[in-house]
């Protein structure tokens, strides 16, 4: 009998990738396809809806002709995909209506600020696990409505739908409008308690539920792709947020494992189970998934720039050629030479908040080189991960023991070394770096029936190199506090400008 394969779609912020797994979890055909990101006005980002979906599908097609494999042999596809990210759509042509409002997008602080004055915050927060802030998708689609010509009566009757990522990729490829829990818990509008919409609101926010696709569990039938599409009738069986999708991929699966992926933002998730637990420090609360059996949750903080300020660095100041070439750059500087970067360049996610900070470079000195500045923007993505896990060992009440990494930026051997020094707890880089896709070719395979159970999943991940700390306790304490007061002018500075 011919081995089955799983498709993974693993739509990020920046590239549509597409891998093929085999049933022991190996990666057989990789292919990732660019797309551009659109800033129509300062702290506003954009994406076109219709070349995330040609890229993708091109990178799925890709991807198979890389695996050698005929498409018959894909027993089933996942996907995994940018979250908050809102797209709107006619139904019943597919055609988009307007671009996609991505999660780093900031046009929507105003009404996150009236939303606060109507005293929503609570209600929101209780219900949703979530902060009132313009990463979530509910503002996006409360601005789309007042501002995009016949948006509001149009969804009103039905006649046109919001989605996150996944809902769209699912209408291009099956024809219906659906979500999963992962996904609909970023939106503000989820009571991710009763796994439904939240009535109140809706209403509370002017929101149509007409215009929302349906919630079903991760690991389900989504519909199949038709064989004009991929070369075989396809079923989709898995869908879960990216940063949900690589919990999963990292074996995250008993309470208290905690993993951080380092991709355009960073985010800390810790696995909490089947208990949503409420936050005392301003984390989120989420929805991991649901497998099939219930509803699991987890705490997540979200830095909305981590290995972007890398991409910064070499396409607008131009001072490296590659991303690559960071490491050796901060290697070259014995340090920074007391130099602190704080790339809130689109404001302060977890545990801040805060929308009006601004990027700052603070420190310099007339002998500082542009490797300081590079080794302070690589130390900035730790010192912001620190603050999470600091944010998550509080409410958890327990210290985290190890840290599953993965994203791009973590086969950067001098970021993973200064993360574990500022952490002072060991990181563990897996095997495969696919976590993301892995995970979600985990959700489809489960439902599917390529893999049994729990048990297989966590059998298939495997440690490759461990980071142990070495910085010691003084020295820790001290970056610690430059970095605190780095981040204090950075805030105040932004809310003066």
């Amino acid at each position: 009998m011919t081995e089955p394969c799983v498709l993974a779609l693993d739509q990020g912020t920046t590239t549509s990738r597409a891998l093929v797994f085999d049933a022991s979890g190996r990666a057989l055909g990789i292919s990732q396809k660019p797309f551009r990101q659109v800033y129509p006005r300062p702290g506003w980002v954009e994406h076109d809806p219709l070349e995330i979906w040609e890229t993708q599908l091109s990178a799925a097609r890709e991807a198979i002709a890389e695996a050698r494999i005929e498409p018959s042999r894909i027993a089933c596809i996942g996907i995994a995909n940018q979250r908050e990210t809102a797209v709107f759509w006619d139904r019943a042509s597919g055609a988009p209506v307007g671009p996609a409002l991505v999660w780093q997008d900031r046009r929507t602080a105003d009404i996150c600020r009236t939303l606060s004055a109507r005293g929503l915050e609570g209600v929101i927060r209780e219900r949703t696990g979530l902060l009132l802030d313009p990463y979530f998708s509910g503002t996006k689609i409360m601005w789309a409505l007042e501002h995009v010509d016949g948006l509001r009566e149009r969804a009103q009757s039905g006649d046109v739908c919001f989605g996150t990522v996944d809902s769209w990729l699912v209408r291009m490829l099956t024809g219906r409008h659906l979500t999963d829990p992962s996904n609909a818990s970023r939106t503000l509008l989820f009571n991710i308690h009763d796994g439904l919409w939240d009535a109140e609101i809706l209403s509370a926010l002017g929101i149509p539920a007409a215009m929302l696709p349906a919630v079903q569990p991760s690991a389900s039938d989504f519909g199949t792709v038709p064989r004009s599409l991929l070369g075989a009738e396809i079923p989709v069986r898995g869908v879960l947020g990216d940063q949900q999708a690589a919990l999963l991929g990292q074996a995250c699966l008993e309470r208290g494992m905690v993993k951080v992926t380092y991709g355009t933002g960073c985010f800390c998730l810790l696995c909490t189970g089947r208990r949503a637990v409420a936050s005392r420090n301003r984390l989120l609360t989420t929805v991991a998934w649901n497998l099939g059996d219930g509803l699991e949750y987890a705490l997540e903080g979200s830095v909305f720039i981590g290995g972007a300020v890398v991409q910064w660095l070499r396409d607008e100041l131009r001072i490296l050629s590659s991303s690559a070439e960071s490491e050796l750059m901060a290697r070259a500087a014995a340090d920074t030479g007391g130099v602190y970067f704080v790339p809130a360049f689109v404001g302060l996610g977890a545990p801040y908040w805060d929308p009006d900070a601004r990027g700052a470079l603070l420190g310099l000195t007339r002998g500082s080189s542009q490797e300081q500045i590079v080794r302070a923007a690589l130390e900035s993505i730790a010192y912001q991960t620190r603050d999470l896990v600091d944010a998550m060992e509080a409410d958890a009440g327990s210290s985290i023991e190890s840290v599953r990494v993965d994203g791009g930026a973590s086969v950067n051997g001098f970021l993973m070394q200064f993360q574990a020094d500022i952490l002072g707890t060991p990181l563990v880089r897996p095997r495969s770096s696919e976590t993301t896709a892995l995970g979600a070719a985990s959700a489809a395979g489960l439902a599917a029936g390529v893999w049994r159970d729990r048990a297989e999943l966590s059998r298939m991940w495997q440690a490759d190199t461990i980071f142990e700390p070495r910085m010691d306790a003084a020295a820790r304490s001290a970056r610690m506090e430059g970095w605190k007061a780095a981040i204090a002018a950075a805030r105040q500075f932004g809310h003066k400008a």
